[in-house]
């Protein structure tokens, strides 16, 4: 669809259809409904929209040049397919997924990435050649919030493929990925074990799998209606990956920006002067729907956080002050 694009993870998406049904709290304000309005596309219970064949054959193109693009970035090129739906969707005709992986199996030079919020459809739906083409497919699953987390990473783990993602984006609420509830105890995807309940109040650790998830990607909402961020979401998912030696992006911090440290430099070059970064509601807060002010459940704890809206262009991507552009190194993703 795009030989380049803005999504910081990908160099370039390919649809090869659109549309999609909203079914989770990240889905409220998705930016592909929003599109597909504007070129008549329905959402929901309509017939998903095929796309030009010169589209979808697009992937073979980036296969006759991959050698240059490994040639100049020294990697191979990431394709993001299916940004406008969700390729495991049950509402496509299964002859679409079946063209669309031969084409995978004839391009075997890419990184093809596919993002999913049914990852309890994966398994069902691979082909029957999936040994020839795992080893380039990246499966990834939107988490956005400890109950997405409970639900959908335990499905994730199954598939054995090159990189097993998470999509922690929009951000919705607080994550632990290394506490997830499950039947036998606790299971922790970052590093590969579980622990299990043997009684008396006491648990024991368990090597259990090897497929836990290798790389997590974290980001803020965007678009008209964006719900803002607990700085502390981001930071607990950061240490959490740092402490598991798990590579980490940070892709946006959305509209919404909070009023600590971060906010300074932006109010600084808008009006001339330095605000208190300290400040937790500088002006008349009351007055401006511009704020968000609330109390937000961290952990075990409150938080208090305040947030101004500024636009995702000036938000920017740095958490701490620092760009976290993690991506799972080569003998990983191979």
């Amino acid at each position: 669809m795009a030989d380049t694009t803005n999504i910081e993870w990908a160099d370039a998406t390919l649809n090869y259809w659109i549309g999609c049904t909203q079914i989770a709290p990240a889905c409220d304000n998705c930016y592909a409904l929003t599109w597909g309005k504007r070129f008549g596309v329905k959402w929901g219970n309509h017939p998903r929209h095929r796309t030009a064949e010169t589209t979808r054959k697009k992937l073979h193109k980036y296969q006759r040049n991959a050698a240059k693009f490994f040639a100049e970035h020294g990697r191979r090129q990431r394709i993001f397919i299916n940004s406008l739906s969700d390729f495991f969707d049950n509402q496509v005709p299964e002859e679409w997924r079946a063209e669309a992986w031969e084409d995978f199996r004839q391009c075997p030079d890419l990184d093809i990435l596919l993002l999913t919020k049914r990852p309890q459809n994966i398994i069902k739906m691979l082909p029957d050649f999936w040994d020839e083409i795992k080893d380039n497919i990246w499966c990834g699953t939107t988490a956005e919030n400890q109950e997405a987390v409970e639900t959908n990473i335990p499905y994730l783990i199954k598939i054995d493929c090159a990189v097993r993602f998470v999509s922690y984006e929009p951000a919705l609420g607080p994550v632990n990925f290394t506490r997830i509830k499950v039947e036998e105890g606790y299971l922790d995807a970052l590093q590969n074990y579980m622990a299990v309940d043997v009684g008396g109040g006491y648990f024991d650790n368990f090597p259990t799998f090897s497929n836990g998830v290798d790389w997590v990607i974290a980001g803020g909402e965007s678009g008209p209606n964006a719900r803002p961020a607990h700085p502390d979401w981001f930071r607990s998912v950061r240490d959490q990956c740092e402490l598991a030696e798990i590579p980490h992006l940070f892709k946006q911090w959305g509209e919404h920006l909070p009023w600590e440290l971060e906010i300074a430099p932006f109010w600084e070059s808008q009006n001339g002067q330095h605000e208190d970064s300290h400040t937790l509601f500088p002006g008349d807060m009351d007055s401006d729907p511009n704020w968000d002010d609330g109390l937000w459940a961290v952990n075990d704890g409150e938080a208090h956080a305040a947030f101004q809206r500024i636009g995702k262009k000036n938000t920017g991507r740095k958490l701490d002050g620092v760009t976290h552009d993690g991506f799972p190194i080569a003998e990983r993703a191979r």
